[in-house]
């Protein structure tokens, strides 16, 4: 049949996020698109330095399917990416910032790709990277304005020459499936090496729409970059915020007073983080009474959010959306949402409900918490535990992995790896991750249960709990804390009696180590790091 009798030309066109850009371009072309620092472009703009990038990888020869990786933090080149690599017909792959330089290496080998797109503060990283692997990758180098850390040069060929040396611009190159691959995104490798997860233009396109929905972008959206873009393509808001029309302002790290500078100086009404990045700005609140002149919603997961936290975050000006997902997932999966009957609950126990990861998302189509060896649904009853289990927007599988692909989707179910309980209202409440769980004398303790009261201690700033093997018990639970910068001595002592307050006896925490905690660029706790001490530690701890 010809294809304009066909009626799946109008009524079934392939789902791709790269539309966002083209009607944020006609619809709102001299509304602010992009802010970095003193850099602003406009939609119009933005979407032609983003027609640019394309037409420039195109022209570089890079063929339909290939690879182009970028390694940069939050900033225009990163949000550009994300539209002028697939407009490409191009795979992106963006790449983790904090990786060494093996790490790096194995994804560039691993991904095959042809084309590294790096921001020069990353420089030395990337050239250490690039040493270590024999592919011909074309490198581009970025000189950002805003960069004010280190710049390492690693080619001779820089990112604004390479995207304004072209002319004419070359014709978009449109997905033919909607499952064809828009970018593959490395998981963070804690046992084993990374496994790429492939991500089709159907599903990003999905989980665009549903972060809008779900995050409330109205009305000219002012999105604050604090998530790092790297991160499951920023959750999505990379294509998201161009599908609300908003406005993207670029944030390269972390740092809490920027952050109320940003959001006062530019009136943003959006951001996500993780957690971790909630009792920074906490802390920072308190130490320099900041609070908000009008409300921010904030996006938050990475791990469960303590109800300290949430308290806290609600007193300064932030409403928090508590979602959780996983990179495989395409990012956000479920989202505690907020019943009418919650708000008559005193602070202390509405910051525990909202702590649970809560229901399915819009297009999440089934989600449960199942028994590991049937499959079968575990009672609603909020105690017993189970694997989350989900159908719905998923990954396609893993780069050249087809055993672990296998595995991940066994039984028609995405397997999730994180146990929880399900309570009688279908709201879930993650427990721990199965690696995670501490058993001690053949009872389970959840890691997160005894975080969460670690974090209602006054000093802590960041809590993270591990299982400690003990020759009687099997496994003990060993907290490792970094106490607030302007905390008042606290002994180990202290941190056991205050949890004995709060748990069972057998689940209070048998050793207490102070010190900082490594944490990834996405705010969470990297445990296998913390797992990887306890020999050294071990003439310190009497087990």
């Amino acid at each position: 049949m010809d294809n304009f009798l066909d009626p799946r030309a109008a009524n079934c066109p392939v789902l791709t996020p790269i539309g966002f850009l083209l009607r944020a371009a006609e619809v709102f072309p001299n509304r602010t698109a992009v802010v970095n620092g003193d850099q602003i472009f406009t939609w119009a703009k933005h979407a032609e330095r983003c027609r640019r990038l394309s037409s420039a990888i195109q022209r570089a020869g890079i063929k339909i399917g290939e690879v182009v990786a970028i390694l940069s933090p939050n900033a225009p080149a990163m949000v550009e990416a994300h539209f002028g690599v697939p407009m490409a017909g191009a795979v992106l792959n963006t790449l983790n910032t904090r990786l060494d330089a093996a790490a790096i290496a194995f994804i560039l080998k691993h991904s095959e790709a042809k084309m590294l797109i790096v921001d020069r503060e990353l420089g030395q990283v990337a050239k250490d990277a690039l040493e270590l692997i024999d592919n011909s990758i074309k490198v581009i180098d970025v000189i950002d304005p805003a960069n004010d850390g280190p710049s390492i040069q690693v080619s001779n060929l820089d990112y604004e020459s390479f995207i304004n040396e072209v002319n004419p611009i070359a014709p978009i190159i449109w997905p033919k499936d909607e499952w064809d691959t828009i970018s593959i995104n490395y998981t963070s490798g804690t046992t084993g090496n990374p496994k790429g997860v492939m991500n089709s233009h159907r599903g990003m396109f999905l989980v665009s729409i549903s972060q809008i929905f779900h995050h409330h972008m109205v009305e000219h959206p002012v999105y604050l970059w604090t998530l790092p873009l790297f991160h499951v393509n920023g959750w999505a808001f990379s294509w998201g915020v161009a599908a609300a029309g908003g406005t993207h302002v670029c944030m390269r790290r972390i740092d809490p007073p920027k952050v109320y500078e940003l959001i006062a100086e530019h009136n943003v009404t959006h951001m996500c983080c993780a957690p971790t990045v909630l009792s920074f700005l906490a802390q920072e609140s308190s130490q320099n009474g900041q609070k908000l002149k009008k409300p921010v919603r904030v996006m938050t997961a990475g791990s469960a959010p303590p109800a300290t936290i949430l308290q806290q975050s609600k007193a300064i000006g932030f409403e928090l959306r508590h979602v959780y997902g996983m990179t495989e997932m395409l990012g956000v999966a479920t989202i505690c949402e907020v019943q009418p009957e919650w708000l008559e609950l005193d602070e202390s126990k509405f910051a525990q409900t909202m702590a649970r990861q809560g229901v399915r998302t819009v297009i999440t189509q089934e989600m449960d918490v199942v028994n590991q060896e049937t499959l079968e649904p575990v009672k609603r009853d909020g105690k017993t535990i189970g694997e989350v289990v989900y159908r719905g927007q998923a990954m396609k599988g893993y780069l050249k992995n087809p055993e672990a692909t296998e595995k991940a989707f066994a039984g028609g179910w995405y397997h999730s790896g994180d146990l929880a309980v399900i309570h009688k209202d279908g709201y879930i409440e993650l427990k721990d991750r199965l690696k995670d769980i501490i058993i001690s004398g053949g009872e389970n303790i959840s890691s997160i249960e005894i975080e969460d009261v670690l974090y209602k201690h006054p000093a802590v700033a960041l809590a993270a709990v591990i299982a400690m093997p003990h020759e009687k018990w099997g496994e003990t639970p060993c907290a490792f804390i970094q106490l607030k910068p302007d905390a008042s001595p606290v002994s180990d002592k202290d941190i056991y009696e205050h949890c004995r307050a709060g748990l069972a006896k057998f689940k209070v925490p048998k050793h207490v180590i102070f010190g900082p905690i490594e944490t990834t660029a996405t705010g969470k706790v990297q445990k296998f790091k913390l797992r990887e001490l306890l020999p050294s530690l071990a003439s310190r701890i009497n087990t």
